[in-house]
C-alpha cells in the first residue's frame, strides 16, 4: 500500500509518501532522505517500494521548501534538513504499521550526509545506510574543481553571504554552477529531471556557505554502537568515493564500506546498480534493524 501523508517540522507542513508492506504488521520502519537538490519523487519512490516489498514501512518526504512541502523555497538549510528527518522519524514511529523503536535511516547523495548527521544526534535511529554521501562539504566542493575555480567559487559565495545578510536575499544561480557535474552525471541528471515537476534547475548561492558549514564526519563516530553502512562507487566523479571512505574511517563499529564497480553518481540510483545497493541495504537492516 502507498499513501500520501503530511506532518510538521518546526511548524512547517511537509509532504510525504508512506509505503506499507502487504500482510499483517507492524514492521520496522525506514525514513528515506533526498539528495542535494532532490525531491522524494526523484529516485526515492522506487527505493521506498523496494523496502516495502522487503518488509519495511518506508517514509519518503520533501524537505521544507522543496517539492510539495511548504516553507521558503529551495533552501539548502542542512541543519534544517536534519530537523525534518527527526520529525519524519517521530511521525513514522506514530504510525500503527510501524514498530516505533525499530526505525532506520537511509539517504542518497547529500541525503546520506543528512541521515548520517541525524543518526549521530538522535539515538532513535537503530541503523543507517548512506549511499554516496558527503562527509565534508568543503572537501567535496574543492575536489571536483580546479584550484582557481574553487577559489573564485568560494569568493563568490562569500560575497553573496554578505549581500544576503544586508538584503535578506541570496542570488539565484544555475544548479550546475553550484553542483559541479562531471559530463556523465550531467547527462543522466538532466534526463531524470526532464518534465519532473518540482525538480529545481536554479538554486540560491547560499548553498555555498551552507555546504561549507556542514561536515557529518565531525559527528559520525557518535552513531556507534548503532550500525552504519556506507555505499559508494569507484567511478563516481560527482561525489568522490573518498567521501564515503572518510565517513567509514571515522565511524565506530558496527560499520561497513561497500564500493561498487564502474557506476557514475546517478547510475548508482538506477538499475543495475540500485539492485546491488538494495541487496546490501536490506541485508544490513535485516541484521541490525
Amino acid at each position: 500500500m502507498e499513501k500520501p501523508v503530511t506532518f510538521f517540522s518546526a511548524g512547517t507542513r511537509l509532504a510525504g509518501d508512506l509505503y506499507v508492506p502487504d500482510g499483517p504488521g507492524p514492521w520496522p520502519g525506514v525514513v528515506l532522505c533526498c539528495g542535494y537538490t532532490g525531491i522524494k519523487d526523484l529516485y526515492l519512490n522506487d527505493m521506498g517500494r523496494r523496502m516495502s516489498s522487503a518488509g519495511y514501512v518506508a517514509l519518503t518526504f520533501d524537505y521544507k521548501g522543496w517539492g510539495q512541502s511548504e516553507g521558503p523555497r529551495l533552501r539548502l538549510a542542512p541543519y534544517g534538513r536534519v530537523e525534518d528527518t527527526q520529525a519524519a522519524m517521530t511521525f513514522l514511529g506514530l504510525q500503527p504499521e510501524a514498530i516505533a523503536d525499530r526505525i532506520g535511516l537511509y539517504g542518497i547523495s547529500y541525503g546520506g550526509s543528512t541521515a548520517t548527521f541525524a543518526a549521530a544526534i538522535d539515538s532513535r535511529a537503530r541503523a543507517i545506510v548512506s549511499v554516496t554521501g558527503v562527509g565534508d562539504g568543503a572537501r567535496w566542493m574543492r575536489n571536483v574543481r580546479y584550484p582557481w575555480e574553487y577559489r573564485d567559487f568560494i569568493a563568490r559565495g562569500h560575497r553573496d553571504w554578505e549581500e544576503q545578510v544586508i538584503s535578506g536575499a541570496s542570488t539565484m544561480a544555475e544548479r550546475a554552477e553550484v553542483l559541479k557535474h562531471d559530463p556523465r552525471s550531467a547527462k543522466i541528471a538532466a534526463q531524470a529531471r526532464k518534465n519532473l515537476k518540482g525538480a529545481a534547475m536554479e538554486v540560491p548561492l547560499e548553498f555555498i556557505h551552507e555546504t561549507l558549514a556542514f561536515r557529518p564526519e565531525w559527528v559520525v563516530d557518535r552513531i556507534s554502537p548503532r550500525a552504519a553502512l556506507f555505499i559508494t562507487s569507484d567511478a563516481d566523479e560527482l561525489v568522490l568515493p573518498e567521501e564515503s571512505a572518510a565517513l567509514f574511517s571515522r565511524a565506530g563499529e558496527p560499520r561497513k564500506l561497500v564500493t561498487l564497480k564502474g557506476y557514475g553518481h546517478y547510475e548508482v540510483f538506477n538499475r543495475p546498480a540500485i539492485d546491488e545497493v538494495m541487496a546490501e541495504t536490506i541485508a544490513w537492516y535485516e541484521r541490525y534493524l
